[in-house]
């Protein structure tokens, strides 16, 4: 009965009041598609599908929902009906929602942090041609890319996403920060090495970042897209937060710019893929540190430190939020 591997990253729902800076930080500097629907709404597209990064105006400068790809209906009741079964609410979003995100229908309940997930089973392609700087992305039944958390209740997101969606541990980085080792776990969802990665902060003495998520990953076709991409970031004026590098345990080239809501984007080429093939042998491993080379931290100056730590102090007066129903051992 699991749905692993019927389960892909669809789309991204993104509040802003900077529409002109993610324009030219999407179109011009990372290289998408962009349509600009009207004055409170844009998308990017990475492909055929007529949304993968939606964009609405509001205040909150942050990731506000997570859009999931059901592969069929049968699994789509089954992971519906995981939610429900725990007395979570399930809301069916109107249908100008669904269209502005591009699929036929969508659902939506709560999540970790904050971020809404949105399940969903039919996207529409768009009968327009692209217009990319990029050449293309990867996308496919992997989904567009993955989502980066960090969390004082890390175990708490790993068995959500373990209930909601059968999702496996692939691997763990350590990394020492401060003098404190970040424990960093990677979940997938289907053959891509992860979907979601979740940061243990619960030795930090405050939350590192503002936002709901740290960052979200998208996969350039080529190693040329992915240099392109950071030539254009720098030369356009927009924040790097880790120059090119490669990781340890899935080793994806990227790099890691600032996105307009504070929010880090990392642009990947030619991350492993756990096909078939070789998920029955696979061996949970834990990495040392979370590159092999490069990924030099870029100093953003006292100024925006000041202000990172004074967004961070705030922040950690608040709870965690977290969903218990769908966080314990799963069904």
């Amino acid at each position: 009965m699991s749905v692993f591997g019927k389960v892909q990253l669809g789309y991204l729902v993104v509040e802003s009041q900077r529409f002109r800076e993610w324009r030219s930080f999407g179109a011009d500097a990372i290289g998408l598609h962009v349509d600009e629907l009207d004055a409170d709404t844009m998308r990017f597209r990475l492909d055929e599908r007529q949304c993968r990064f939606l964009i609405q105006r509001g205040p909150a400068e942050d990731l506000m929902a997570i859009g999931w790809h059901i592969a069929d209906h049968t699994t789509f009741d089954r992971v519906i009906g995981r939610v429900t079964d725990r007395g979570v609410p399930v809301v069916e979003g109107a249908p100008e929602e669904a269209a502005l995100r591009g699929v036929e229908r969508l659902w939506r309940f709560p999540g970790p942090k904050g971020i809404v997930q949105e399940v969903f089973t039919v996207a529409h392609d768009s009968p327009k041609p692209l217009r990319m700087t990029t050449s293309a992305f990867v996308t496919g039944d992997s989904g567009m890319g993955h989502v980066a958390i960090t969390s004082r209740e890390p175990l708490a997101i790993h068995r959500y996403y373990d209930t909601v969606f059968d999702s496996r541990l692939t691997d763990y980085i350590d990394e020492n920060i401060g003098g404190l080792t970040l424990k960093i776990r990677f979940l997938r969802v289907n053959e891509r090495h992860h979907s979601i990665a979740v940061a243990n902060v619960q030795g930090l003495k405050i939350e590192p970042v503002r936002t709901r998520c740290q960052h979200v990953n998208i996969q350039a076709a080529t190693l040329e897209d992915m240099v392109g991409a950071y030539s254009r970031v720098r030369d356009l004026g927009f924040k790097m937060a880790w120059s090119i590098g490669q990781h340890t345990n899935d080793k994806e080239l990227s790099f890691y710019c600032v996105s307009p809501s504070g929010f880090e984007v990392e642009v990947g080429w030619n991350p492993i893929v756990i096909t078939p093939e070789l998920e029955d042998a696979w061996q949970v491993a834990t990495h040392q540190g979370i590159s092999i080379w490069g990924h030099q931290t870029v100093d953003p100056g006292i100024l925006d430190k000041l202000g990172q730590l004074r967004q961070a102090a705030a922040h950690l007066r608040h709870p965690e939020i977290t969903v218990p129903a769908l966080s314990g051992a799963s069904a």
